[in-house]
C-alpha cells in the first residue's frame, strides 16, 4: 500500500487517499512492442493540473506533461520560455491527481543540452520533487550520448524526432519534417540512435507519414505519433487540442468535443443571471435583532 492524492471534488482540495499503486510501468509500456510489433497501441494525452489528471487517468497509458503548457496554460508564443521550475509544479500536480498512468515530464528548453551532467542534474530534481517516472527529451543523434547517460543512471527516457518544437528558431516555423531525402533520412539515423542510447519510447511528431512508417519499423522500442502516421506504436495530443479549446489547432488533430464553445455558454448563463439579479443566494440563517 502506498499513498496517492485524490481530489476531493466537493472541496477541490486534494486529500491523500490510501489506495494500492496499480500504475503502469516504464517496463509494461516499453514491452508493448515486442518483435516490431505492438498488439495494444499506447494511448498518451497531455496533462498540466490535478484535476486533469484525474479525469484523464483511466483512460491513458501515459500522462505526458508537455512544455506545451507554455502555450496553453500561460500563453506564451512557443515553449522556447518554460522553465524548470514550471515543469516542477505541474508535474507534481499530474502525478497526485494519477494513479494508474506513467508520467512523462518534459524537460524544457535550455535544461539538458549543455551536457549530460547538466541534464542528469536537472532530471533527477524532476524526478525527486515530481514524482514522475520518467522524462522527455528532444533531440536525435546529438542527444544520444545525454540520453545514455541518463538511463545508465536511472532515468528513464523518451525520446522525440521530427518537428522538435523547441528548435522552432532554427526550424524556422512548424511546418512538417522529411520531405527531403536528406531530412528522411536524418530523422531515421536520429530515431536509430535514440533507440540505440537506450530511449524507451520516441515521439514523432509532424513527419510526413512513409517516414514514420520508416522509423517506426526501424527502432526496437515503441514510437508515438503526433501528426506523423496511424500506424505508429501509440499515439499522443495535446489534450485541450483534442477537446476544442482553442479556435485554431493543428491540421492532424482529431477534435473530440468542442469545449471552448460550451464553457464560454455557460459563462454567457451565469453572466445573464448575476445581471439580471437572478442568481441565487445562500439561506440567510442570521437574523438581525
Amino acid at each position: 500500500m502506498s499513498s496517492t492524492f485524490q481530489l476531493d471534488t466537493a472541496t477541490s482540495r486534494a486529500n491523500p487517499t490510501p489506495t494500492p499503486m496499480k500504475r503502469l510501468t516504464v517496463p509494461a509500456i516499453r514491452k508493448r512492442k515486442e518483435g516490431g510489433v505492438t498488439a495494444e497501441p499506447i494511448v498518451m494525452l497531455t496533462a498540466y493540473t490535478a484535476r486533469q489528471a484525474q479525469l484523464l487517468d483511466a483512460h491513458c497509458d501515459v500522462l505526458l506533461v508537455g512544455d506545451s503548457l507554455g502555450q496553453v496554460i500561460y500563453g506564451l508564443p512557443s515553449s522556447v520560455p518554460v522553465t524548470l521550475d514550471m515543469m516542477v509544479a505541474h508535474g507534481a500536480a499530474v502525478v497526485r491527481g494519477s494513479y494508474h498512468s506513467v508520467v512523462i515530464v518534459d524537460m524544457p528548453f535550455g535544461s539538458y543540452e549543455a551536457s549530460p551532467q547538466q541534464a542528469f542534474e536537472n532530471a533527477s530534481r524532476l524526478l525527486k520533487e515530481t514524482g514522475c517516472a520518467g522524462v522527455k527529451l528532444e533531440g536525435g543523434e546529438a542527444m544520444a550520448p545525454t540520453v545514455e547517460f541518463l538511463v545508465k543512471r536511472g532515468i528513464p527516457v523518451i525520446g522525440h524526432v521530427g518537428l522538435t518544437p523547441q528548435a522552432v528558431n532554427v526550424l524556422g516555423g512548424y511546418n512538417a519534417r522529411g520531405r527531403s531525402d536528406a531530412e528522411a533520412a536524418k530523422i531515421v539515423s536520429d530515431a536509430k540512435a535514440l533507440d540505440a542510447a537506450g530511449a524507451f519510447a520516441i515521439v514523432i511528431e509532424g513527419v510526413v507519414e512513409p517516414i514514420a512508417i520508416d522509423v517506426t519499423k526501424a527502432v526496437a522500442c515503441p514510437t508515438i505519433g503526433i501528426g506523423a502516421s496511424a500506424q505508429c506504436d501509440g499515439q499522443v495530443l495535446v489534450t485541450e487540442d483534442m477537446l476544442g479549446m482553442f479556435e485554431r489547432v493543428p491540421r492532424f488533430v482529431r477534435r473530440y468535443e468542442e469545449i471552448a464553445d460550451t464553457i464560454s455558454a455557460a459563462a454567457e448563463r451565469y453572466a445573464t443571471d448575476v445581471r439580471s439579479r437572478a442568481f441565487p443566494g445562500v439561506e440567510q440563517t442570521y437574523q438581525p435583532k
